[in-house]
């Protein structure tokens, strides 16, 4: 992972690049991502709702919430939601759809590493795919947990260094390169290969394993950690397919190789 070198909000690059703002501002509408991030929702409020939390009108942090897609999912259920990006013109995109929509949402220009809210505010804490892209992403998790009120969640994705497919860079099996050969191409994506990373600004530079997060979570002073595996849905599902679900679930091995297989890291935690 990238040395702590320190950073503060007035150092952050606001700006986007023309190809980047048009590749996002496509991609946050699409049915997939709209999909994508409502499975998310409704996984979150599911497992709240099993650990007896009232999931009317929650507090929600959406942090590095570009184009707003996400916000506005729970928004749609009524949801009080406060989202946060470092990218201007993302932001104000997302401001112009919360307007077309008929949305109150609080939508805020900022670094993830200084949030703007009181300390346990929120009631959920949503950070989708970030902190691969913040070179003190502890910063980030000390923020994120922070404002999460007692009882509350945090919901946490990122990049998962141990399967081979990823979607940071346009190159195969990016997650098991060396970290001296991440550094090269990370250095050509910000200077003369910005096509690597879809002209990004801030190109991924941290790589995960679920059971790093979680040991990360837990040093934040949350109580109950999980990763993707301890609440599938198999609701309506086949019997073979419960049986494989449980099989991951339960045995250490089989969920080492379940988590080699998904693209990404995902963690919910109550605090």
């Amino acid at each position: 992972m990238e040395s702590k070198t320190q950073q503060t909000s007035s150092e952050w690059d606001t700006s986007s690049s023309d190809e980047f703002f048009e590749y996002y501002a496509e991609r946050s509408a699409s049915p997939r991502d709209i999909a994508r991030f409502t499975g998310a929702r409704d996984y979150v409020l599911r497992v709240m709702q099993q650990h007896g939390i009232d999931i009317s009108a929650l507090e929600v942090a959406d942090i590095g919430c570009g184009a707003g897609t996400q916000s506005f999912l729970w928004s749609d259920l009524g949801h009080h939601v406060h989202g946060i990006d470092v990218n201007e013109p993302l932001i104000q995109l997302a401001r112009r759809r919360a307007e077309e929509k008929g949305y109150e949402v609080d939508m805020r220009v900022g670094s993830a590493t200084e949030l703007p809210w009181e300390s346990e505010s929120m009631d959920v804490c949503l950070l989708p795919e970030l902190l691969e892209h913040v070179p003190d992403w502890w910063q980030c998790l000390d923020e994120a947990s922070r404002i999460v009120r007692p009882g509350g969640f945090l919901y946490l994705t990122t990049t998962n260094k141990l399967c081979p497919v990823q979607q940071e860079f346009g190159l195969p099996a990016y997650s098991w390169y060396p970290g001296p050969l991440k550094r090269h191409y990370e250095k050509l994506a910000v200077t003369s290969r910005p096509e690597l990373v879809q002209h990004a600004t801030y190109p991924a530079v941290n790589w995960f394993t679920p059971y790093q997060l979680k040991r990360e979570v837990r040093r934040r002073g949350f109580r109950n950690v999980y990763d993707r595996f301890d609440f599938v849905d198999t609701a309506g599902k086949s019997a073979a397919v419960q049986a494989v679900a449980a099989a991951i679930k339960h045995l250490p091995p089989l969920r080492f190789l379940g988590h080699m297989g998904t693209s990404y890291s995902a963690v919910i935690a109550q605090k």
